[in-house]
């Protein structure tokens, strides 16, 4: 069996562009986007491991906000949650899988959770 190291960041809210319907297609949509990262793992961390033996996880962070293009709209969610995986993969040759779950949340109307969950391994 072999060690795994996932690296996690969840609940970013960010606003993106997003949606096929007119009244969404004119202004940045709220999306609630998380993500499991998936990274080759050492044989061991000492306590002096530095940062270069992990990922940071701001690094997530950014692919999931900076790192989407401005002003570009995507017309299903799933070309957002393919952009990240494309951010991160470039990031580091070290990521392995990648797994983004987006919320739509201007679409729930009793809390309810409406979305997607893209699971993307290096190739």
């Amino acid at each position: 069996m072999n060690d795994s190291l996932q690296l996690e960041v969840h609940d970013l809210e960010v606003p993106v562009l997003t949606g096929i319907y007119s009244e969404e297609t004119h202004l940045p949509q709220p999306l609630r986007i998380s993500m499991t990262v998936d990274l080759d793992c050492p044989d061991h961390f000492a306590p002096d491991t530095p940062l270069s033996g992990s990922k940071n996880y701001m690094d997530l962070k950014h692919a999931a906000t900076t790192a989407l293009p401005q002003g570009v709209h995507f017309t299903l969610i799933e070309g957002v949650a393919d952009h990240i995986c494309d951010t991160l993969f470039l990031q580091d040759k070290r990521v392995r899988r990648v797994m983004i779950r987006i919320v739509k949340l201007a679409i729930a109307e009793g809390g309810e959770s409406i979305g997607i969950t893209l699971v993307r391994h290096r190739r």
